[in-house]
C-alpha cells in the first residue's frame, strides 16, 4: 500500500529532512549554470575590451605619428642656427632684416619637407616679429592672418606664445584653413639666453581634421567616444561635447594604461585610457555598458533554460526516492515504539532522532548506572581508609571482607603514612577551562592519587590514598622483603611526586612523613605522628618534606628573649632608629630558629605574640595610642594568627617594625621641631628688643649683635632672614628711619643733627637710607608734615 505524504504535517519528520538535503543537489546544476554565464560574460567582456583597447591603441599610434612629426618639427626649428644666431645674438638692423629673410626662406624647405604639418611659425620677442615660411610680421599682422577667427582674442594668444612653461599643447583656430577652423597647436618656448634678453616660441600646428578620421573609427566600431587630454587633463580634441566626470579624471595618470567603470550621461560606461608614447597626451575612449550586456542576453537565457530543465528533472527524481525510502524507516519505528510512540514520534521529532535517543537512552543508562557503582565504590573506599588513618576498626562489615571487596591487598603488616598539604590550590594550572572551581579541585586530587599511589607501586610497595581533614593521605604497605631504608624510600617518593607535581601543574606540596608501623592498628599512630609533622609547617616553612623521625633526632632549643633584650628593641622603637631595632629582632629570631635550631610550634607562637606585645607597649609608653596610630592597624593580631610559617610570620614583624619606627619617628621629629621653633621665636624676640632699646648706638651692627647674642654674624642674620622674611640690617634702619620721623615732625631740629640722634654717623647715609624705606628725602619729608 504506497504511503501518503503531507509534507506540512511531516515537517519534523525524516522525510523532511530528505527532502532538504535531495534539494541541496539542485544547487549543482545552478552553480554550474551561473559558473558557466560568468565564465561566457567575462569571456565577451574580455574581448571586448581587447577590442576597444585595440581601437584606441591604432587611434594612438595615428595621433602620435602626427605629434611626433609637429615635435620633430619643432626641435628642428628651435635649433636651427639661423633661428638661434637671430634669437640669441645682438645683430645690427640691417643684418637682422637679413637674417630674417633667410630664416623665411629656410622655413620654406621645411613646408616641404613635413607636408602633414599645415602651419608653423616662430615668434620672435625681441622685434615683436613672427617668422613665417616666406614672410615675416609683426604681432599684430601675424595673428590677423593666422588666428583671427573671433574664437580667440589678441591679448590671449599673446599669453600662449609668451608662456612660462616649456611645451603645452592647446587647441588655436587657424584663418587660412581649407578643411577645419580648428587646429592642434604644439608651442614650444625657446630656451632663455645668457643675458635677459627675450627670446621666443615655436608654434607647430595641425588640421583636427587629421585626428578627426582615426577618432571616427571608434564611434564606428563600438559607437564610443573618443577624447585626447593634455597633460593637465584639459580635452583638446574630442568626437562629442559632453565633458568626463571629475571622478574619471582623478583616477587617471595612476598607471600607464587601464579601464575604469563608472556612470556617464545617466548611463554605466566603460572608459578605456591610455598614456601617450612620445607626449604627455592622455587617449580615452568611453564605452556604453549596454554594448556589452547586448551580447549577454543570449548566454542568460541559455542559461535559464538549463536552470529549468535541472531543476524539474530533480524535482520529480526526489519525490519518487522519498517514497521508496520512507517506508523502512517507519516500520522501524512502530517496532521500536508501537504505533501510538510512532504517531507522537512524527508530530515532536524527526523519525531518526527519535530512534538515536531511544538507543542512546538505553546505553546512557546502562553507563550511568556504571558511574554511579564507581562513585559510590570510590567513595566506600575513601571512607573505609580513612577509619583506617584514625583507628576506627570496628564496622558493620568485618575488616578483611572490606580489605577484599575494595581490591586492597596486603603485602606486608608494616605501614607508614605521607601527609599532602596542597598550598594555594587556585594556583593550580589545569588546562581545562569548563571546569568550575570544585571541579579543578576533585580533579588536582585524582592527578595527585595517582601519581603518588604509582610512585609507591614502582619501589614495590603498595599505596593507597584517601581524604583526610583537608589533606591527602597515603597509607603506604611496604613488601614484605624490604625492611631497610623505608624512610629513604618515603622521601625519595614525596620528592619526585613534589618536583613532578609543580613542573607538570603548579601544584605546591608540603608533605610530612611517619615513621614505619607494624599491624593494621599500627596505622592511625603513623597518621598521628605524620599530623605531628605538618604542625613543623609553622618553623620548617611551606612546601619542604618533614619526617617524623628527623624531628626526633632534632634537640629542641628553649625559649630566648630576655628583659634586656626587649628594654634595648623598645629603646630604638622609641627613637625610630629601625635598622638597630631590626638587628635586635634578627638576633632573636636567629638565636630561636636557626639552622641549628629547633623549637615547639607552642614557644613559637608564644614568641611571636611577646614580640608584637613588645612593640605595642612601645607605643602606649608614647602616648596618644588611639587617635594616631594603633587605630589605623586594628588587625595586626588577627594577621599574625593567620601566618602558616615562621617565615611568615617574620615578614609581618618586619612590616610592623618599619610602621612602629616610622611614627615614633616621625612624632620624635615632630617634638624636636616644636622645641627649636620656640627657641628661635625667642632669640629673635630678644634680638628686636635689643634694637629698639640701642638703635642710636652708632655702632649697632649684625656683628654687634653676634657678639651681643654669642653667634656668628652670618648664622644670626640667616636664621632672621628664615624666620621673619626681613633682613637684619634692614630692620635695624627701620627702627632708626621711623625714629627719625617722629622727631622730624616735632621737632626743629637740623636734619644732620636727628640722623645722629638716631644712630647714623653721616647725614649722606641717613638721607639716602630715609629715601629708600619713604621714598622721599627728610627734608621733603619735612616739607610735607609742616
Amino acid at each position: 500500500m504506497p504511503i501518503k505524504i503531507n509534507l506540512w504535517k511531516k515537517r519534523k519528520s525524516v522525510i523532511f529532512t530528505w527532502l532538504i538535503s535531495y534539494s541541496a543537489v539542485f544547487i549543482i546544476p545552478i552553480l554550474m549554470s551561473l559558473i558557466l554565464y560568468r565564465e561566457s560574460s567575462n569571456t565577451l567582456r574580455s574581448e571586448i575590451h581587447r577590442a576597444n583597447n585595440t581601437m584606441l591603441q591604432q587611434v594612438r599610434e595615428t595621433i602620435d605619428t602626427q605629434v611626433e612629426m609637429m615635435q620633430r618639427l619643432s626641435m628642428e626649428l628651435t635649433w636651427n642656427t639661423r633661428v638661434q644666431s637671430l634669437i640669441y645674438t645682438r645683430m645690427s638692423s640691417s643684418d637682422e632684416q637679413y637674417t630674417a629673410y633667410q630664416v623665411a626662406k629656410e622655413f620654406q624647405m621645411y613646408q616641404t619637407s613635413y607636408a602633414n604639418v599645415d602651419q608653423f611659425y616662430v615668434t620672435w620677442e625681441a622685434e615683436n616679429t613672427v617668422l613665417l615660411p616666406s614672410s615675416t610680421r609683426d604681432y599684430q599682422a601675424g595673428f590677423e592672418t593666422i588666428h583671427d577667427t573671433g574664437v580667440i582674442s589678441y591679448a590671449d594668444w599673446l599669453k600662449l606664445v609668451k608662456m612660462n612653461r616649456s611645451t603645452i599643447f592647446t587647441v588655436l583656430p587657424r584663418k587660412d584653413s581649407a578643411y577645419s577652423k580648428q587646429s592642434l597647436a604644439l608651442i614650444t618656448r625657446l630656451p632663455a639666453g645668457s643675458g635677459s634678453r627675450p627670446t621666443g616660441s615655436v608654434v607647430v600646428m595641425a588640421d583636427v581634421e587629421r585626428f578627426n578620421k582615426a577618432i571616427a573609427k571608434v564611434q564606428s566600431f563600438s559607437g564610443g567616444y573618443v577624447y585626447v587630454l593634455d597633460e593637465a587633463h584639459k580635452v583638446l580634441l574630442s568626437n562629442t561635447s559632453t565633458g568626463l566626470p571629475p571622478s574619471v579624471l582623478d583616477q587617471l595618470g595612476r598607471s600607464e594604461s587601464g579601464v575604469i567603470y563608472t556612470k556617464t550621461s545617466d548611463e554605466q560606461s566603460e572608459i578605456y585610457y591610455l598614456n601617450s608614447e612620445v607626449s604627455k597626451l592622455t587617449y580615452i575612449s568611453v564605452i556604453p555598458s549596454k554594448v556589452y550586456w547586448q551580447k549577454a542576453v543570449y548566454v542568460r537565457n541559455v542559461m535559464y533554460i538549463s536552470v529549468a530543465i535541472s531543476l524539474i528533472g530533480a524535482a520529480i527524481l526526489t519525490l519518487f526516492f522519498m517514497r521508496r525510502n520512507y517506508s523502512p524507516i517507519q516500520r522501524l519505528v512502530k517496532v521500536l515504539a508501537g504505533a501510538e510512540a510512532v504517531q507522537g514520534s512524527q508530530q515532536e521529532g524527526n523519525e531518526l532522532s527519535f530512534i538515536h535517543r531511544a538507543v542512546s537512552d538505553t546505553l546512557s543508562e546502562k553507563e550511568a548506572i556504571r558511574v554511579q557503582l564507581q562513585q559510590q565504590h570510590n567513595m566506600l573506599r575513601s571512607n573505609m581508609l580513612a577509619r583506617l588513618l584514625k583507628g576506627r576498626l570496628d564496622g558493620p562489615i568485618p575488616l578483611q571482607e572490606s580489605l577484599n571487596s575494595h581490591q586492597i591487598e596486603l603485602l606486608s603488616e608494616d605501614f607508614a603514612v605521607l601527609l599532602f598539604f596542597m598550598e594555594a590550590p587556585e594556583e593550580v594550572n589545569i588546562s581545562i577551562s569548563s571546569i568550575g572551581p570544585y571541579e579543578k579541585s576533585r580533579l588536582a586530587q585524582f592527578i595527585l592519587t595517582n601519581v603518588v599511589e604509582e610512585l609507591v607501586g614502582m619501589r614495590g610497595h603498595r599505596g593507597y590514598v584517601a581524604e583526610v581533614d583537608d589533606m591527602l593521605a597515603c597509607i603506604v604497605n611496604f613488601s614484605s622483603e624490604e625492611e631497610e631504608g623505608r624512610l629513604q624510600q618515603l622521601v625519595s617518593i614525596s620528592v619526585e611526586a613534589q618536583q613532578f607535581l609543580l613542573e607538570r601543574y603548579r601544584m605546591k606540596l608540603t608533605l610530612s612523613i611517619s615513621r614505619a608501623h607494624s599491624t593494621i592498628p599500627g596505622i592511625a599512630a603513623a597518621y598521628q605522628e605524620a599530623m605531628d609533622a605538618m604542625e613543623y609547617k609553622l618553623v620548617l616553612g611551606k612546601q619542604k618534606i618533614i619526617a617524623y623521625e628527623q624531628l626526633r633526632k632534632e634537640p629542641m632549643t628553649g625559649y630566648y628573649y630576655p628583659l634586656q633584650i626587649e628594654q634595648r628593641l623598645m629603646n630604638f622603637i622609641k627613637i625610630g632608629d629601625l635598622a638597630h631595632a631590626r638587628e635586635v629582632l634578627d638576633e632573636v629570631v636567629d638565636r630561636n630558629y636557626g639552622n641549628s635550631s629547633m623549637t615547639s610550634v607552642t614557644l613559637v607562637r608564644c614568641l611571636m605574640f611577646d614580640l608584637i606585645s613588645t612593640m605595642m607597649k612601645t607605643i602606649h609608653e608614647l602616648g596618644e595610642v588611639d587617635e594616631s596610630f594603633l587605630a589605623k592597624h586594628p588587625n595586626w593580631m588577627e594577621t599574625m594568627a593567620s601566618s602558616d610559617t615562621v617565615k611568615e610570620m617574620v615578614e609581618q614583624l618586619n612590616r610592623l617594625l618599619e610602621d612602629v619606627c616610622a611614627y615614633t619617628g616621625a612624632k620624635l621629629d615632630v617634638s624636636i621641631s616644636k622645641g627649636r621653633a620656640e627657641s628661635l621665636r625667642e632669640l629673635i624676640n630678644k634680638v628686636n628688643v635689643y634694637v629698639e632699646t640701642h638703635y642710636q648706638d652708632m655702632d649697632l651692627n649684625v656683628g654687634m649683635l653676634g657678639d651681643q647674642f654669642q653667634l656668628k654674624a652670618s648664622y644670626l642674620s640667616k636664621l632672621y632672614k628664615e624666620q621673619t622674611g626681613e633682613g637684619l640690617l634692614d630692620y635695624i634702619n627701620r627702627v632708626r628711619v621711623e625714629q627719625a620721623k617722629a622727631l622730624l615732625g616735632f621737632t626743629v631740629q637740623p636734619i644732620v643733627d636727628i640722623g645722629k640722634l638716631v644712630g647714623f654717623n653721616e647725614a649722606a647715609t641717613f638721607i639716602r637710607v630715609f629715601k629708600k624705606f619713604e621714598g622721599i628725602t627728610p627734608g621733603k619729608f619735612r616739607e610735607l608734615r609742616g
